[in-house]
């Protein structure tokens, strides 16, 4: 099978990068070829045979020029129609998955597949994973950054909202971009094309149903992780949270929560721009970025771990890995992140944002050994999709009718 990956980014970026990356070098190994249509730039890694891509687009380095002619380019760019038919018409692709496209590669890209399907007569199937809400949110989070709430006044379909709230790094001008690139596609009904939408959670696939183009076409299948040996460690008295030190990841709410336990200790592992509201706290001891070996020990050698999110996360990495490495989970209850932790038995849940909440359920396992140990061990009998496991679901998906 020939499977053509459709990114914005061809370079180690975020998740989305690491997913192509992954699922790529997985469907190579069973024998399936793979490559790779997305952006050009110096720390390209994957591509294609014509090396056909788009041209960098780099809104904060841009000149005045380039940030002038932008916003056309974001809403429809004949630049990715024209590169990618040069990938078709040599690669000739039995699938084409897409991922992050909106903005750089513009949903032109689909209007050229089904041009290029009508044309040759290739049964080509197009598949879409959503790594975030970007199809029905124009600002992708469904969350208000100037406000830090949880919206969804767009997934009813009027985009407006967007620019109302200036959801968009608060521009009014930017905001109203996305509502423009969402209700041109919108009203051309680009994305009916797309025979299959995957979503990393339940939750997420709940706000694209709100969409009934997508509802029919949606399927929730949680992201792989690698495996990860199982290494007994002994754990330590501390409380750690891992990841970006930002709003709407909880920050302010996990730091009240220490401020009130005094008694407990807390590490916190990452960096961010919330990053100075750690200093002066007695209990908590701020180790910056952390990766590799080093944050796999702190990972295992801690009591428990605490994902305070207050955005609708899909279905994030760190809530699996920790309970991999054996170390139950504070989680909130939003988004896709109870859905990952066994409620008793490898973690516990509190309301997203509830101080109180919080602080009960890291007592409940800080103040009970036994808890804590049975937690562990049941940690040991947790599982996540392996990337095989996982390549198995998406080969089905690629060759249904």
């Amino acid at each position: 099978m020939k499977v053509l990956m459709v990114n914005k980014f061809l370079y180690p970026n975020g998740g989305s990068e690491t997913y192509i990356f992954k699922l790529g070098e997985a469907l190579m190994a069973k024998g399936h070829e793979v490559q790779y249509f997305g952006m050009e730039h110096e720390g390209r890694c994957v591509g294609n045979r014509v090396n056909a891509y788009t041209s960098d687009m780099d809104f904060h380095d841009a000149s005045k020029f380039e940030k002038m002619t932008y916003p056309l380019k974001t809403i429809y760019s004949k630049e990715a129609r024209q590169k990618i038919r040069l990938v078709l018409d040599d690669f000739q692709p039995d699938v084409i998955h897409l991922n992050n496209f909106n903005y750089q590669l513009t949903p032109s890209m689909i209007l050229e597949i089904v041009k290029w399907r009508k044309q040759t007569g290739h049964d080509c199937r197009i598949v879409f994973t959503a790594h975030d809400y970007q199809l029905v949110c124009p600002n992708h989070m469904c969350n208000n950054p100037n406000t830090h709430e949880n919206c969804e006044k767009c997934l009813s379909g009027k985009f407006m909202n967007c620019t109302k709230g200036k959801c968009i790094h608060g521009s009014t001008a930017k905001s109203f971009i996305g509502t423009l690139e969402a209700t041109f596609w919108k009203l051309k009904g680009t994305y009916k094309y797309i025979d299959k939408f995957i979503c990393c959670s339940e939750f997420m696939k709940s706000k694209l149903d709100s969409n009934p183009l997508f509802a029919k076409k949606t399927v929730a299948i949680h992201n792989f992780i690698e495996s990860i040996p199982w290494v007994e460690a002994e754990k330590e008295e501390y409380v750690l949270y891992f990841g970006r030190y930002s709003e709407e990841k909880g920050i302010r709410t996990l730091i009240e929560a220490a401020k009130r336990m005094p008694e407990v200790n807390f590490i916190f592992a990452g960096k961010g721009p919330l990053e100075d509201l750690l200093n002066g706290i007695d209990n908590i001891k701020n180790v910056g970025f952390q990766s590799g070996d080093d944050l796999a020990n702190l990972i295992r050698k801690a009591k428990m771990s605490v994902y305070s999110s207050e955005w609708y996360e899909n279905c994030p990495f760190s809530v699996m890995e920790s309970q991999m490495y054996g170390t139950p989970v504070i989680g909130a209850n939003i988004g896709g992140i109870p859905e990952l932790i066994k409620v008793g038995k490898t973690g516990l849940l509190y309301e997203s944002g509830d101080v109180d909440q919080l602080c009960d359920a890291i007592h409940t396992i800080w103040q009970d050994d036994n808890k804590a140990k049975d937690m562990h061990n049941n940690c040991r009998e947790l599982s996540f999709d392996t990337i095989d496991e996982y390549l198995e679901k998406i080969l089905k998906i690629y060759a249904e009718d």
